[in-house]
């Protein structure tokens, strides 16, 4: 698997790269934004990218790779406020760890991000193969070409898997509770994540923008403002049906 390491930091990057590469990890390793987006290797399976680079903001450097790739990104850097990590979430990026960390966790977080995102193992030669649509389970919600499987926590759009975390799936299953309806935002926060939960409602948006994104169009869930969220099919009727 090929790896591009964004980071400016060789007493970062040396090791780094050195312990990947014990793992059977390739990677490509840049000192800067502009040297990243201008990267000519061999496209990357997976980024690793620092925030704090000397030239650019990482998160500037995420926004122009997710407008232009749909390559998974993972954030490794030193702000460890939540509006950084909201924010790069936003704009694409598919995980975010804070330094330090040990190369095991990480190597555990590009499992999780690839394996989440359906990335085919390295390979130098050919596409990879377009999976063959999926009929959901029975019992399955569907909403339009949406599928909503809670027993196997599975999600299906036009009979193609949608790799969610778990928290997404959580958010998705609870809007597709009472499609169309508005849930205020502390009626999800207190079901989704914990009655008990003091920390900023940021997360929230954060999640809903990546379902936003991973759903392919952003009508899927409006925003009532003020409000909440709801969940409805783009341009039909918020109606579940059980997929036989």
């Amino acid at each position: 698997m090929r790896l591009l390491l964004i980071e400016d930091d060789d007493r970062i990057a040396g090791p780094l790269t050195e312990g990947l590469g014990r793992y059977g990890f390739t990677v490509d390793h840049v000192r800067t934004g502009a040297a990243g987006l201008a990267d000519t290797t061999a496209a990357p399976d997976l980024v690793l990218l620092d925030l704090g680079l000397p030239d650019m903001d990482g998160l500037d450097v995420c926004r122009s790779l997710r407008a232009r790739s749909a390559v998974p990104i993972i954030m490794i850097t030193a702000r460890g406020e939540e509006a950084d990590r909201v924010v790069g979430l936003e704009l694409g990026a598919d995980d975010y760890l804070a330094k330090p960390f040990g190369v095991r966790e990480l190597i555990a977080r590009i499992r999780a991000v690839t394996r989440r995102a359906g990335a085919p193992a390295y390979t130098p030669t050919g596409p990879a193969k377009t999976p063959e649509p999926h009929r959901p389970s029975f019992g399955a919600q569907e909403l339009g070409p949406l599928a909503i499987s809670r027993r196997t926590r599975e999600v299906y759009l036009d009979g193609r898997p949608v790799a969610l975390t778990p928290r997404e799936f959580d958010l998705l299953a609870y809007l597709a509770e009472d499609p169309g309806t508005v849930c205020s935002r502390q009626q999800i926060m207190d079901t989704v994540w914990d009655p008990h939960f003091f920390g900023p409602t940021k997360t929230l948006d954060a999640h809903v923008a990546a379902l936003r994104r991973k759903l392919g169009d952003p009508a899927w869930i409006t925003t009532a403002r003020g409000v909440g969220f709801r969940l409805t099919a783009p341009g039909g009727p918020a109606t579940f049906e059980a997929a036989g």
